[in-house]
């Protein structure tokens, strides 16, 4: 009879292949497929996906370094935004000055004010106003015109053009021009301070743009019903320059209208300059 050993063959053999499925399995999966000379083939790195993965992370690190200084400087702003509660927040701004000035007193295209601050920032006006709507003007103008816009809730930033130098002007200008409105902006030779922020009835000097108080006097004030007359006026007259009216550097004469309104007209409606 032949051996035993030939009959158990084939089953040794099937086991031996149920051991090696095994051992791969263990190893995570089916045997690592072989190269040429039955080296192992090297594993393919997913650089592309790993690529976008940088990506992402990057641009999110980018948005939050951009954003978070801005969500930050809105969140400081918080407590200078008025409401019934808190109708003037400005109170809580060191340096600002507050007079009460009456409203609607007219003057005339020929007539000047002795206003009582520089730049003034309340009283006799003309009756047409500058045109304020986030407004910058190269060269001075006309003082009578600009307080009429501080009558219909603008702010308006004046400054010394032989203190400030341009950087300072053009961060300025950037606030003014991306106000969405009622704001202007104009060099005022002569003034005391490098920068001078006016509302009705408001002002703040400072000596930098870089203050952090623009920002908390322009939420504060600008269209604050509590703190200007005429809510709801417009601030749009495109018809007025610098040119048509021109800052007036003299001091004003024996004849200038003054403070208590004497010599005004009572305003009886809004006007723009001839031809609007």
């Amino acid at each position: 009879m032949p051996s035993g050993s030939d009959s158990h063959g084939p089953k040794n053999n099937s086991g031996a292949k149920s051991a090696k499925a095994i051992k791969a399995a263990k190893r995570g999966g089916s045997p690592a497929k072989k190269g040429k000379g039955g080296v192992p083939a090297p594993r393919q790195v997913p650089w592309l996906s790993i690529g976008a993965g940088v990506a992402v992370v990057g641009l999110i690190a980018v948005l939050g370094i951009n954003l978070w200084p801005k969500v930050e400087d809105k969140q400081a702003l918080e407590p200078y935004k008025y409401s019934s509660e808190n109708k003037d927040p400005s109170d809580n701004i060191d340096g600002v000055l507050k007079i009460e000035y009456p409203a609607g007193q007219h003057v005339d295209a020929t007539q000047r004010v002795a206003y009582d601050q520089s730049p003034p920032f309340g009283g006799p006006h003309d009756a047409t106003w500058a045109n304020c709507t986030g407004t910058v003007y190269a060269s001075a103008i006309r003082t009578e015109n600009a307080v009429h816009s501080l009558e219909h809730g603008a702010v308006w930033i004046s400054y010394n053009p032989e203190s400030v130098d341009q950087s300072q002007i053009d961060s300025l200008a950037e606030r003014v021009e991306n106000s969405k409105g009622y704001m202007l902006m104009s060099p005022y030779p002569g003034q005391s301070s490098p920068i001078s922020l006016q509302s009705w009835g408001h002002r703040l000097e400072i000596d930098n743009a870089d203050d952090k108080r623009i920002d908390q006097f322009i939420t504060a004030l600008k269209l604050n019903p509590n703190t200007y007359p005429e809510v709801g006026a417009s601030c749009t007259n495109p018809l007025f320059t610098a040119e048509t009216s021109p800052f007036d550097p003299t001091p004003p004469g024996p004849d200038a209208v003054p403070m208590d309104g004497t010599g005004t007209t009572p305003a009886t409606d809004e006007q723009v300059p001839a031809g609007g």
